[in-house]
């Protein structure tokens, strides 16, 4: 319904032609899909994450990407208690 908040941190993904061509582009976006689903816990209830996937990600494997994404949130969420 609108105007609920969410049950926890959502993630939505940016895989554009510079990826690849649409089978690249989906299987970019299906490993990112399961890397994020890992790392979600990591993040506040209400957390949006958005992930950019760069040229490179069509030639990654899964765990490279994995790998990426953790370094980038391990970043993200040190900046955030700094701040805090």
């Amino acid at each position: 319904m609108p105007g609920e908040a969410p049950d926890g941190p959502r993630a939505g993904f940016v895989v554009g032609r510079t990826v690849g061509n649409s089978v690249v582009r989906h299987r970019v976006t299906r490993r990112l899909r399961a890397a994020v689903r890992e790392e979600l816990p990591r993040l506040p209830a209400t957390a949006d994450l958005v992930v950019r996937a760069r040229p490179e990600a069509g030639t990654a494997t899964s765990a490279e990407l994995r790998r990426d994404l953790a370094a980038g949130l391990d970043r993200v969420l040190a900046e955030r208690t700094r701040s805090s």
